[in-house]
């Protein structure tokens, strides 16, 4: 027996006798003799509930042409089964992955994908940046009734397999029991048992001596800092870095923008650079000064008595001219801004905007309303067509067939949570990502925002960037930028960029 399949032997059974002491939601897979690609098939799923509509594992082979080149690869559309106490399933957790045929697994990076909420699926990430296909939305990429798949030039799979998971709730992943899945439904239990999960396929495929990676978007991104912590805790895993894509990091600094001076002017510069995109004056240089105004007077001016007579006009009018809003609207407010936004800015041709994305606006449908009682455009909007688009490609490519229905987004899900004794506005992981950065040297942490999001702005991480104590090189954290709103991605150019950058993070981090 080769020592790399004994290792894998060892670990799977660790894993098991780790089982008992982690819960009821955390447990063990069936194993599943290796094989040569790479990944695992397993035996069709048997037992009572929903489960059943699950088919096996479904092993595809499969080519893409990036730049010239031919990448090919092992596609596997499956489960990984969660079983309790006493040994009867309980859940199980879908999952694509995507690996580089003839790449040493050893040396070659792991990263696994998943996208917050609570309640989203990663759908997103998957088909709007990482995986091999991505979705267009027609002529303007806006428009949902036109959604179709391409092939991706910018998928990650030139530098790193992928793992791509649907969290409890959400894509096809389930519990037998309906009325148990709100265990699942928390901070601890969430990191736990994705850690459990990543163990687990770690485990069936070989892939200990990896370099392991996570990319998690907005609560994702909260999500992947809980996961790589409870990974090494409870699994002995240390992950080499965390790719945080507009994250919630600090719930105190972004839920507070409409009561707190500091945050409002940490969304103050995303603000200002829809007004700065729509006036096509956008620079480095013009967001850079945005931000000054933000942290000096902009901040003071609201952290202290409000503002009086020749001096109030005049800062009005300046906020006014710097976001796009009604001098009045900013005046009403008295410089917090952040909720009359999304309904104001457009007002004047009877329009509201996303906060996912202030530089995209529909017809507002209930324009005789004071405050926004609209679904988000985006998200409610074009980009609900994403669900019909995987279900398509995992029946059609990655021939996994079933009748469930897959949950794109659970709303339900983000008012069951367990914050662990906090809110969603007091929610943190700074504490957590200096520990992961004291810990383990080698450990690396890039964050990324669009511009235009109103909903975890970007100055929000440049603030915990920003104040985080010097733990070796500087390069160790690192803050992105790019065009566009929440789901940046979803433009050809900002996903072109930021692929680019990563290939280079993850260049940066491999060692011989």
């Amino acid at each position: 027996m080769s020592p790399r399949k004994l290792h894998a032997i060892v670990l799977t059974l660790l894993l098991v006798l780790s089982a008992g002491s982690a819960g009821p939601v955390l447990a063990q897979a069936r194993a599943v003799k290796e094989q040569p690609a790479g990944e695992q098939k397993s035996a069709p799923p048997s037992g009572p509930g929903v489960l059943k509509l699950l088919p096996a594992d479904a092993v595809t082979e499969r080519t893409i042409t990036i730049g010239g080149d031919k990448l090919t690869f092992t596609a596997t559309a499956g489960t990984l089964n969660l079983f309790g106490q006493n040994g009867e399933r309980t859940a199980a957790i879908f999952y694509s992955a995507y690996v580089k045929q003839g790449a040493p697994a050893e040396r070659r990076p792991l990263t696994f994908v998943f996208n917050g909420g609570p309640g989203a699926s990663s759908t997103y990430l998957h088909l709007g940046v990482v995986g091999p296909k991505v979705a267009v939305f027609g002529p303007d990429n806006r428009d949902g009734a036109s959604a179709r798949l391409r092939d991706n030039p910018d998928t990650w799979l030139p530098f790193t397999d992928l793992v791509v998971i649907d969290p409890i709730g959400t894509g096809w992943s389930r519990t037998v029991k309906p009325d148990e899945a709100k265990s699942y439904y928390g901070v601890r239990a969430d990191a736990r048992v994705l850690a459990k999960t990543i163990a687990l396929y770690v485990a069936r495929n070989g892939r200990t001596s990896s370099p392991k990676y996570i990319l998690g978007e907005s609560y994702g991104g909260f999500r992947a800092v809980k996961v790589a912590r409870a990974l090494q805790s409870d699994q002995g895993i240390v992950v080499s870095g965390i790719v945080a894509l507009s994250p919630l990091l600090e719930g105190a600094l972004g839920f507070n923008a409409n009561r707190f001076a500091l945050g409002a002017a940490l969304q103050f510069p995303s603000l200002a650079a829809v007004e700065l995109e729509r006036r096509r004056a956008f620079t480095p240089e013009a967001l850079v000064e945005a931000e000054r105004f933000a942290m000096t007077e902009y901040l003071t001016t609201l952290a202290g008595p409000a503002p009086e007579g020749e001096k109030a006009r005049a800062f009005y009018a300046r906020v006014a001219q710097m976001t796009g809003l009604p001098v009045e609207v900013v005046t009403r407010q008295r410089g917090f801004i952040r909720d009359a936004y999304a309904k104001h800015l457009r007002s004047a041709q009877g329009s509201v905007v996303s906060s996912y994305d202030a530089g995209f606006a529909m017809i507002d449908p209930f324009p005789e309303s004071a405050a926004a009682h609209n679904d988000d455009p985006i998200l409610a909007g074009f980009s609900r067509a994403l669900s019909g688009l995987f279900v398509g490609y995992a029946r059609e490519e990655l021939e996994f067939k079933t009748d469930m229905t897959y949950v794109l987004l659970a709303r339900d899900i983000s008012g069951q949570w367990d914050w662990h004794g906090e809110s969603r506005g007091n929610a943190s992981v700074t504490s957590d990502i200096r520990e992961l950065l004291a810990l383990n040297p080698s450990f690396r942490l890039v964050v990324v925002h669009g511009t235009g999001d109103l909903v975890t702005p970007y100055g929000v991480s440049r603030y915990i960037v920003d104040h985080l104590p010097k733990i070796g090189s500087a390069d160790r954290v690192q803050l992105k930028l790019y065009r566009g709103g929440h789901m940046f991605y979803f433009d050809p150019a900002s996903r072109a960029a930021f692929t680019k950058d990563m290939r280079a993070f993850y260049s940066a981090g491999v060692t011989e």
